[in-house]
């Protein structure tokens, strides 16, 4: 077994400074993750050249790939650290920030995007208060195992890391979204303003400027079925379409 582990990892002091790269090397120990390993980073910042230099920065929070705060690019790969376990990576190990958002610090991103576009699409379920409603309708089993696949999203990043068509110029509402959007057009009751939803995948930004590239459902760690989202939101998308010409 190796005594120790090389980890290449691209750094960015400040938002708007130049990235550049810088090689730790940590004792090995047997089944700890990425996560483990940047905390041994740590407690002893110090580079392979013997420098004392700042901490590394990153995003973590449930350590159970649950949350998706700790996505990045592990060896050109877009995953959650926790769950990269240093036996099955190859070394060294390379860690970059995702690409598609702007880099707060080394590795940690400002996802406000992704977050931004649940709210255009109004990825919630509605109320108008607080009294009490009564029992909500009966779900078949099979319409509970498609909405509750859809519900394991966790906002990660990893679908529009891996999308071409979204990127830092444009206002590609992205996979992750479109996705709610089929959720909550679901839901019994926020399905009461799904008309609004599809309007806003009819937005610039929305639906249209998907090119189908299905990187998406390869890069999910959840295994949602992205594109068929996509294409369930498609069709909602064009019998609104249909329907807004002949009201008109």
């Amino acid at each position: 077994m190796p005594d120790t582990v090389t980890f290449k990892i691209k750094r960015q002091d400040s938002e708007s400074s130049k990235s550049y790269w810088e090689t730790f090397v940590i004792p090995y120990i047997p089944n700890s993750n990425v996560i483990s390993c940047l905390m041994d980073i740590q407690a002893n910042p110090e580079n392979s050249k013997g420098e004392q230099v700042t901490p590394v920065v990153w995003e973590c929070n449930c350590l159970e790939e649950v949350c998706g705060s700790c996505t990045m690019v592990i060896n050109g790969k877009v995953r959650q650290s926790c769950s990269a376990l240093v036996d099955q990576l190859e070394k060294p190990i390379t860690l970059e920030p995702m690409s598609k958002f702007p880099v707060v610090r080394d590795l940690a991103v400002d996802r406000s995007r992704m977050f931004a576009a649940l709210k255009k699409v109004k990825a919630w379920v509605t109320a108008d208060g607080y009294h009490d409603l009564g029992p909500g309708d009966r779900l078949p089993p099979n319409h509970q195992e498609v909405a509750y696949k859809l519900s394991e999203c966790m906002t990660c990043g990893c679908c529009v890391e891996a999308c071409p068509q979204y990127n830092l110029e444009n206002n590609f509402v992205g996979a992750a979204a479109i996705s709610q959007s089929r959720l909550f057009n679901m839901h019994p009751t926020a399905k009461n303003i799904a008309d609004e939803r599809l309007d806003t995948l009819m937005q610039e930004g929305g639906i249209a400027d998907c090119g189908n590239a299905q990187n998406c459902v390869e890069a999910c760690p959840k295994s949602i079925p992205l594109t068929e989202s996509i294409a369930e939101m498609g069709r909602q998308v064009s019998g609104k379409l249909w329907r807004n010409i002949f009201k008109a």
